[in-house]
């Protein structure tokens, strides 16, 4: 079988679209202007005991049993461990008591609501997560404030345009949302929006409280025979689908990235673009705000529509034209609109659809409801405390979801790609092209990205102090113009999930011990009984323990009398020898000593050990110590 290889590049490619496809929605934003206490025990109560009554839901017992699980972990672990320093949440719009109360038994939580831009940025510096609902702005600004503090953020709905996802990811900072808690909510919303169009709900009521009585002037239309066209197939879409088919209405749908087989299952018929505008009656909007869905609805759009089609929008404002829709009104060119959301939020008075009777127009409703609010509040809360535990969550969305058992498994590996991109960096300089090759049972079921991460870790972190991770690791390399390629090799014979790592890199050296036969500074290792080791420097076979602290590296004639004499040289600096290996070449031609010092040489001492006659060249490692 031939080795795979992927490239950085690729990852980061990919990592994008998969951030650019992903549907969006917003939930309301409900928080007063205000600085509150978090102080809700009494709340919490009430819902603790309603969770346990015999009436209560099944999600909402499933809710109280995760809090409780993760509650009972970390009083087991976490909270209990020597050193823990419990990690401060800043809550910056209204979130609901269970959330806060989840949050609490793993963090303290701040409740500052309605802050200013100053207020944020000198909050946000004391804060390891912030979670906001729409109307705070996460700016590159918010985490410049931090100085690298901020780890998590947490979007209590669904919609993340008003966070700054690039300088999230530069800053490693995972962003997480709560995906499914309001999609209920919205796509209810979204069809009593169609409804109260289709039979003047909105009017007859205007009508009524003016004391007037005009049956004949609001007669509406039937939706039985309908075609609604669904603009987003994702969770909310779905949903729209599934009760609008209900009503008795025809279901067709465009999204470029549903699957067929799941549009088949619901009976709903996917079409490209331009034939769901010309065959819809009524649109139902649900796709994400990106540059490629800014204003997608225009003077064009709305021309190739049935003079009698409603567009309505649950989904993100920016994805209308509102004076290309406001035009289509006043020529005609379709019936009406039923709008939750705005490209400004409120609207301004000055906006072209205020005050039409054919436009039905909502506050952003589309996840007010109680229990769609209780639901975003635990979701996020949810999320915010796995990313904080360093767990992989699985609404993040700037972060390649790894299982909390596959992460558990790979962390050995993992700390040893890490020591080998240290060892490799600190023997050549510069390094621009970097092949690392996995040798596996299980080529194809390698997730290398956890390692991946790792390696970029060890790569530049001598050269930075700007935090690392999973989360940004691809981005600091494209940014360097640090190219990885990776090979994943089948191992022979029963061996552990990774039997070997190798890497080789194109970099100026001033240690040309540490280059192979074709140039390269060439590092292996493998995990022995849990612990990094280092089996090849260059052309050498080692076995030398990467655990942490100082290495002595010494090429040199292989001759009796000189490991004494470089021990004699450590000695008189009182620095403590903890191991030594030595790997040749063949007896009595090239060796490669390794000594492990408790202590670091001063460069007198580290100029003496160069100055022993077999020494050929020497060079000092430092390691950071493994802890798991």
């Amino acid at each position: 079988r031939r080795p795979r290889t992927t490239t950085t590049t690729a990852t980061v490619t990919r990592e994008s679209d998969r951030v650019s496809r992903r549907e969006t929605k917003e939930v309301a934003m409900n928080g007063s202007a205000r600085v509150a206490s978090c102080g809700r025990r009494a709340v919490r109560g009430r819902h603790a005991a309603s969770c346990r009554a015999p009436g209560a839901s099944r999600a909402s017992r499933s809710r109280m049993a995760r809090h409780q699980a993760i509650a009972d972990d970390l009083d087991k672990a976490s909270l209990g461990a020597p050193g823990f320093e419990r990690p401060t949440v800043l809550v910056a719009e209204k979130l609901g008591a269970a959330g806060i109360e989840l949050l609490e038994q793993y963090g303290n939580v701040e409740c500052a609501y309605g802050m200013s831009e100053a207020e944020l940025l000198e909050k946000v510096a004391e804060s390891d997560a912030i979670i906001v609902r729409s109307g705070t702005q996460v700016t590159k600004e918010v985490f410049a404030a931090s100085k690298g503090r901020l780890r998590v953020v947490g979007r209590a709905g669904v919609g993340i345009d008003n966070v700054d996802l690039h300088a999230a990811t530069q800053n490693g900072c995972v962003v997480v949302n709560a995906p499914t808690a309001n999609t209920v909510a919205a796509a209810e919303h979204g069809i009593a929006l169609m409804c109260s169009f289709a039979r003047n709900v909105a009017q007859a009521d205007a009508s009524m409280r003016q004391g007037k009585w005009e049956r004949s002037a609001l007669v509406g239309v039937s939706l039985v025979d309908k075609t609604i066209a669904i603009m987003g197939f994702g969770k909310v879409g779905s949903e729209v689908a599934r009760r609008a088919q209900g009503l008795g209405m025809k279901v067709i749908a465009h999204d470029p990235y549903a699957s067929a087989d799941k549009a088949k299952a619901l009976g709903v018929e996917l079409v490209d673009f331009d034939e769901a505008v010309a065959r819809g009656d009524f649109f139902s909007l649900h796709m994400p705000l990106t540059p490629t869905t800014d204003k997608m609805f225009n003077a064009e759009v709305f021309r190739a529509m049935k003079p009698n089609a409603v567009v309505i929008n649950v989904a993100r404002g920016g994805v209308i034209n509102d004076n290309d829709l406001a035009a289509a009104l006043d020529a005609g060119e379709i019936a009406g609109a039923a709008l939750d959301v705005y490209t400004v939020e409120p609207p301004p008075a000055d906006n072209p659809l205020v005050g039409r009777p054919n436009v039905i127009l909502t506050p952003h409703l589309g996840a007010s409801t109680v229990e769609a609010q209780e639901g975003v509040a635990v979701e996020v809360a949810e999320a915010v405390v796995t990313a904080l535990r360093g767990e992989p969550a699985p609404s993040a969305i700037n972060a390649p979801m790894v299982s909390s058992e596959l992460m558990k498994e790979l962390m050995p590996y993992a700390d040893l790609i890490h020591k080998l991109g240290i060892v490799a960096t600190q023997l050549g300089k510069n390094p621009k092209k970097v092949n690392v090759t996995y040798k596996t049972q299980a080529p194809d079921d390698l997730d290398t990205r956890l390692l991946r991460a790792n390696l970029v870790k060890g790569l530049v972190e001598h050269t930075t102090n700007a935090t690392v991770n999973l989360v940004n690791a691809d981005l600091v390399a494209e940014e360097r113009q640090i190219e990885i390629l990776e090979t994943k090799s089948t191992a022979t014979g029963k061996t552990d999930l990774v039997s070997g790592v190798e890497v080789s890199m194109t970099a100026e050296s001033d240690f040309p011990s540490a280059l192979n036969k074709k140039g390269k500074i060439f590092v292996g290792g493998k995990v022995k009984d849990g612990e990094p080791y280092l089996t090849k420097l260059g052309d050498f076979e080692l076995d030398v323990n990467l655990s942490g602290g100082c290495l002595v590296l010494c090429r040199q004639s292989d001759q009796p009398g000189v490991i004494g004499k470089v021990g004699t040289q450590l000695a008189a600096a009182d620095i403590n020898v903890s191991f030594m290996t030595v790997g040749r070449t063949g007896p009595r031609e090239d060796a490669m000593m390794v000594i492990g010092v408790d202590e670091k040489p001063t460069q007198e001492t580290a100029a003496a050990v160069s100055a022993i006659d077999a020494i050929k060249e020497s060079v000092l490692v430092d390691l950071p110590m493994t802890f798991f």
